[in-house]
Protein backbone atom coordinates (compact mmCIF):
# COMPACT_ATOMS: atom_id res chain seq x y z
CA UNK A 1 0.00 0.00 0.00
CA UNK A 2 1.29 3.49 -0.63
CA UNK A 3 -0.11 6.50 1.22
CA UNK A 4 1.34 9.89 0.51
CA UNK A 5 -0.75 12.93 -0.07
CA UNK A 6 0.97 13.82 -3.36
CA UNK A 7 -0.30 12.29 -6.40
CA UNK A 8 2.71 12.32 -8.42
CA UNK A 9 4.45 10.73 -5.29
CA UNK A 10 1.98 7.84 -5.11
CA UNK A 11 2.20 7.65 -8.90
CA UNK A 12 5.85 7.20 -9.04
CA UNK A 13 5.81 4.63 -5.79
CA UNK A 14 3.49 2.72 -7.50
CA UNK A 15 5.15 2.42 -10.65
CA UNK A 16 8.82 1.64 -9.42
CA UNK A 17 6.71 -1.19 -7.33
CA UNK A 18 4.88 -2.64 -10.40
CA UNK A 19 7.81 -2.36 -12.48
CA UNK A 20 9.43 -4.76 -10.08
CA UNK A 21 6.62 -7.09 -10.05
CA UNK A 22 4.87 -6.25 -7.35
CA UNK A 23 1.02 -5.37 -6.76
CA UNK A 24 -0.23 -2.20 -5.18
CA UNK A 25 -3.58 -2.97 -3.45
CA UNK A 26 -4.29 0.14 -2.30
CA UNK A 27 -3.31 3.71 -2.01
CA UNK A 28 -4.33 6.49 0.63
CA UNK A 29 -3.82 10.38 0.79
CA UNK A 30 -4.16 11.08 4.46
CA UNK A 31 -3.27 9.21 7.69
CA UNK A 32 -6.72 8.34 8.65
CA UNK A 33 -6.90 6.82 5.28
CA UNK A 34 -3.94 4.88 5.84
CA UNK A 35 -5.52 3.12 8.82
CA UNK A 36 -8.85 2.38 7.68
CA UNK A 37 -7.59 0.78 4.38
CA UNK A 38 -4.60 -1.20 6.36
CA UNK A 39 -7.69 -2.73 7.98
CA UNK A 40 -9.36 -3.59 4.81
CA UNK A 41 -6.64 -4.67 2.50
CA UNK A 42 -3.77 -6.35 5.29
CA UNK A 43 -1.25 -5.44 2.96
CA UNK A 44 2.44 -7.05 3.07
CA UNK A 45 4.02 -3.69 3.25
CA UNK A 46 3.29 -0.10 3.20
CA UNK A 47 5.04 3.01 2.40
CA UNK A 48 4.16 5.92 4.54
CA UNK A 49 4.66 9.81 3.96
CA UNK A 50 5.73 11.39 7.48
CA UNK A 51 3.96 14.57 6.26
CA UNK A 52 0.47 14.59 5.47
CA UNK A 53 -3.10 16.45 6.36
CA UNK A 54 -5.63 15.26 9.07
CA UNK A 55 -2.82 12.97 10.52
CA UNK A 56 0.93 12.53 9.57
CA UNK A 57 2.62 9.15 9.19
CA UNK A 58 4.13 9.21 12.33
CA UNK A 59 0.68 9.07 14.23
CA UNK A 60 -0.69 6.44 11.32
CA UNK A 61 2.26 4.41 11.97
CA UNK A 62 1.63 4.26 15.66
CA UNK A 63 -1.97 3.36 15.04
CA UNK A 64 -1.23 0.63 12.32
CA UNK A 65 1.46 -0.85 14.88
CA UNK A 66 -0.96 -1.23 17.66
CA UNK A 67 -3.82 -3.13 14.88
CA UNK A 68 -0.45 -4.86 14.35
CA UNK A 69 2.46 -5.59 15.83
CA UNK A 70 3.93 -6.89 12.31
CA UNK A 71 3.08 -4.87 10.32
CA UNK A 72 5.68 -3.70 7.83
CA UNK A 73 6.08 -0.17 7.28
CA UNK A 74 8.85 2.04 5.35
CA UNK A 75 9.18 5.32 6.20
CA UNK A 76 9.14 8.05 2.64
CA UNK A 77 10.67 11.82 4.16
CA UNK A 78 11.89 14.84 2.50
CA UNK A 79 14.81 16.01 3.24
CA UNK A 80 15.43 17.39 6.62
CA UNK A 81 13.15 14.97 8.11
CA UNK A 82 16.05 12.83 10.07
CA UNK A 83 14.61 13.75 13.72
CA UNK A 84 10.87 12.26 12.54
CA UNK A 85 12.00 10.18 10.48
CA UNK A 86 14.46 8.24 14.02
CA UNK A 87 10.80 8.77 15.81
CA UNK A 88 9.31 6.24 13.34
CA UNK A 89 12.56 4.17 13.27
CA UNK A 90 11.51 3.71 17.24
CA UNK A 91 8.14 3.44 17.07
CA UNK A 92 8.22 0.47 14.35
CA UNK A 93 8.82 1.57 11.24
CA UNK A 94 11.39 -0.90 9.62
CA UNK A 95 13.44 1.53 7.07
CA UNK A 96 12.67 4.63 5.32
CA UNK A 97 13.60 5.83 1.61
CA UNK A 98 14.29 9.62 0.99
CA UNK A 99 12.55 11.71 -1.83
CA UNK A 100 13.11 12.16 -4.68
CA UNK A 101 12.87 8.59 -5.45
CA UNK A 102 15.43 6.45 -6.85
CA UNK A 103 13.71 3.17 -8.06
CA UNK A 104 16.93 1.12 -7.24
CA UNK A 105 16.64 2.07 -3.85
CA UNK A 106 13.41 1.57 -3.13
CA UNK A 107 13.21 -1.55 -4.25
CA UNK A 108 16.51 -2.56 -2.00
CA UNK A 109 14.70 -1.05 1.24
CA UNK A 110 12.43 -3.39 0.11
CA UNK A 111 13.84 -6.68 -0.27
CA UNK A 112 15.65 -5.82 3.07
CA UNK A 113 12.45 -5.88 4.98
CA UNK A 114 10.81 -9.06 3.49
CA UNK A 115 14.38 -11.04 4.08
Amino acid sequence: MVVDDAAVMRLILSKIFVEAGYEVVAEATTGNEAVIKYQQFKPDLVTMDITMPDMNGLSALKLIKKIDPDAKIIMCSAMGQQRLVLEALEAGALSFVVKPFDGQQVIEVVRKVFV
